[in-house]
């Protein structure tokens, strides 16, 4: 098997692509600054490389050092309210520093390209379901500095013998189901972690942002998709370049969505807990709706989810935050 290229490996995304990449007997190289990952996430002792995206020299001399046929692209700052106080973050790590992995990339001949990217590139959908071929109208920089990346690829690879893939994430969420590895960061904005972080006693309440959308029950609709599953996807992405040799770009998600009360049910459901939640007002960037349109997936790629279940999701999310909590 080759040896792989997995930037922001250490993160809660990228860590679970490198345990399924090392059990499908891959050789994986992590590089990774660690501001928001942690070096003890590569469970089966993967090669780290302690750099940031921004160190040209350092990329250099890594992929003069590895010649990588294959690079999976995680590290990015992703938190979208964040990004609109905060866009100048947002366009420098996240589209300059690809520019910056993309052009050592096409110095030393990388062939396939597995990019992590966002449902936010969409914006708002008139009807709240995205597809592959709906408009791409991100309203925060977090969705537009993912977008400008995308277009980087694109005209890249229409330049050059490199091909890619561009997943487009909808909301990740849940942990391994054997508990080795889960989302960590302790201040995370995931609605399902914050939920279990507030039902351990962790934090007061969980704050429902926005009661008035035109929803069922007036709050934000999103497709939840297990850890796991996105994880897969990007094995199935990597098949499909090294089978077909050309590009494209997929919608990762279930294709049905669940309200923000929804998912706080659940988790008092599982965890047994009834913790306190208040009513905020919207944030800026927040679209009422969400939801995938993901067949072009299932198609291209033979991929087929295992755990589309948002109880299984939060009760694999709730597992592996008992276990973090004992460990304080």
């Amino acid at each position: 098997m080759e040896k792989i290229l997995v930037t922001g490996g250490c993160g809660y995304i990228g860590s679970h692509v490198v345990r399924q990449l090392f059990e499908a007997g891959y050789t994986v190289v992590v590089y990774d600054n660690l501001s928001t990952g942690f070096a003890d996430a590569l469970i089966h002792g993967e090669e780290l490389i302690e750099g940031d995206l921004a160190d040209t020299d350092k990329l250099d001399a890594v992929f003069n050092q590895h010649r990588f046929k294959t690079v999976l692209h995680f590290a990015a700052a992703i938190i979208a309210p964040e990004s609109v106080t905060l866009p100048l973050k947002y366009y420098t790590n996240n589209t300059r520093n690809t520019l910056n992995l993309l052009r050592v990339c096409h110095t030393y001949g990388v062939e396939r390209f597995v990019f992590s990217s966002t449902a936010a590139v969409y914006g708002m959908p008139a009807d709240g379901h995205a597809a592959e071929t709906s408009p791409t109208v991100p309203i925060n920089p977090y969705g537009t500095s993912k977008l400008m990346s995308e277009w980087m690829l694109r005209d890249l690879a229409a330049a050059s013998s490199l091909k890619y893939a561009a997943l487009r994430y909808f909301n990740v969420a849940g942990a391994d189901p054997e508990a080795r590895m889960g989302q960590r960061t302790p201040e995370a904005t995931h609605l399902i972690k914050v939920s279990c972080q507030t039902a351990l006693g962790m934090r007061d309440q969980v704050a429902i942002y926005g009661t008035d959308y035109d929803t069922p029950d007036g709050t934000g609709i999103r497709d939840y998709i297990h850890i796991e599953d996105l994880a897969s996807a990007h094995l199935a992405a990597l098949s499909y370049l090294q089978r077909e040799h050309r590009s494209v770009t997929v919608n990762v998600g279930y294709g049905a969505g669940s309200s923000v009360r929804e998912v706080i049910s659940f988790v008092k459901k599982v965890s047994g807990i009834d913790f306190r939640v208040v009513e905020e007002p919207r944030r800026p960037g927040d679209p009422a709706m969400l939801v995938a349109t993901a067949e072009r997936i299932r198609e291209l790629f033979g991929w087929a989810p295992r755990y589309n279940c948002l109880e299984r999701i939060v009760a694999d999310a709730w597992r592996w935050e008992k276990g973090l909590y004992s460990r304080r």
